[in-house]
């Protein structure tokens, strides 16, 4: 990891850089799989499976029999686990249901809101180094909550042709309602137009590499939406000379072992911390079984040193990063500070870990600086807010005049129109 100490403000821009992930690049190669999938439905995407899963498959769909299996490959501990962290997830997003109240903006005018499910929505889990039967958690649960219609879930099988158990055991969990075996672009296409097994799909919400970046950035273009823009995994530790070495330096791996392209940084106003979490870390580094990966996120890490917490704070806020754990003696203080971060952790014993499994937050986040101006996933990301509005005689008599000279000004005469029949009418009716 690089040490910086005390650097200055014109430094900031360069010290802050994540892992270059251009998407841009891929979207010849992208465009082709998706425009086949279009067009040539399943078969197109059996034989994307063949190609880059290694898979030869018969059909896409999960059967009954493979899901009943599951049930029975999962460890009792691990249900046990799972049904835990659901039932947290659906307790704090339950708490975000949306109560939309009449306004009656003057009399006789009213209008409110209505929440309303995504009918259809697509779920993707990677496959790839992990089995994320966390993100199924994440994703279906809330979507569950929400009220969506169906709930279709996408993941890479194995070389056998199977989904790992603990992905198929979450999904029943959650309440998802069909999973289909397809992976990367093929399946971000088929959850976007549809193919003869897989349905289509109103909104796409999922993480994935570099190539379902680019599938689901260019599907959102015009087809479908998606759940926000996605780059490689990151922490920060904002932490004091009170914080644990050990600590720090078990968060920071914990985030390093996601992926070569993760991202780990401490800032801290202690030089003596930075040196003990550096010890720290090299320690840790060598017990991990994901050890090469972890070395190679944390040539994209750095802990760096400033002058004191309003520093600290200013370019932490800057950073944006997708998790923030805030180690410090006053940290509910520092707290109400952070203005530009996904989900943020509090304390020595709030780890990245309890926000990524089982507390209740989600952990499908903003990141590569977006955070300053998306929210991670919530109850609202499943839902629409549909506006409703009232306009009795009353009404109709106190907004009409003001209506009418506005359309009248912005030459919109049928827009005048509208309000001066009913005016009328009104009129005639007194």
């Amino acid at each position: 990891m690089k040490l910086i100490n005390n650097p200055d403000k014109s430094q900031w821009a360069e010290i802050l850089k994540r892992p270059v992930m251009n998407t841009e690049n891929l979207f010849d190669t992208v465009r082709e799989i998706i425009d086949r999938v279009r067009a040539e439905g399943d078969r197109a995407v059996l034989e994307m499976e063949a190609k880059f899963d290694k898979v030869e498959l018969t059909s896409l769909a999960v059967t009954e029999a493979e899901l009943k299996e599951a049930e029975t490959l999962v460890d009792e501990k691990l249900k046990e686990a799972i049904r835990l962290a659901k039932q947290n997830i659906e307790t704090f997003h339950a708490a975000q249901r949306f109560e939309g109240k009449k306004v009656e903006t003057m009399p006789g005018v009213t209008c409110w809101q209505k929440a309303v499910a995504i009918e259809k929505v697509g779920l993707y889990i990677p496959g790839g180094t992990a089995p994320l039967f966390s993100t199924v958690l994440m994703l279906a649960v809330p979507a569950k909550i929400a009220g969506c219609r169906e709930i279709v879930l996408c993941t890479p099988p194995d070389r056998e042709g199977r989904v790992h158990p603990a992905i198929l055991f979450a999904a029943q969990v959650a309440g998802v309602n069909r999973i289909f075996k397809a992976g990367g672009v093929q399946a971000i296409a088929s959850m976007a137009y549809g193919t003869e097994s897989v349905p289509k799909v109103y909104k796409i919400f999922g993480p994935g590499n570099q190539y379902v970046t680019a599938a689901k950035q260019l599907v959102s273009l015009r087809d479908v939406a998606i759940d926000m823009p996605a780059g490689p995994s990151e922490v920060e530790v904002l932490a004091d000379e009170t914080a644990d070495p050990i600590f720090v330096a078990a968060d920071l791996l914990s985030q390093a072992e996601h992926g070569v392209d993760s991202q780990a940084m401490l800032i801290t106003t202690s030089e003596a911390l930075q040196q003990a979490v550096k010890a720290e870390v090299e320690r840790q580094l060598e017990l991990l079984p994901r050890k090469e990966i972890a070395e190679k996120s944390l040539a994209n890490s750095k802990l760096i040193v400033v002058k004191d917490m309003e520093e600290a704070l200013e370019l932490t806020n800057e950073y944006a990063p997708e998790h923030l754990i805030v180690e410090t003696a006053d940290y509910m203080q520092v707290a109400e500070r952070v203005v530009n971060a996904g989900s943020v952790f509090l304390g020595s014993l709030s780890p990245e870990s309890a926000g990524d499994y089982a507390s209740g937050t989600n952990h499908t986040l903003p990141t590569n600086g977006y955070a300053k101006a998306y929210s991670g996933v919530s109850l609202d990301s499943f839902i629409r807010k549909i506006t409703f509005q009232e306009i009795r005689p009353e009404g109709m008599k106190n907004i009409g005049p003001a209506i009418e000279e506005m359309a009248a000004n912005e030459h919109l005469d049928a827009h005048k129109n509208a309000v001066t029949v009913r005016l009328g009418k009104l009129k005639i009716e007194n």
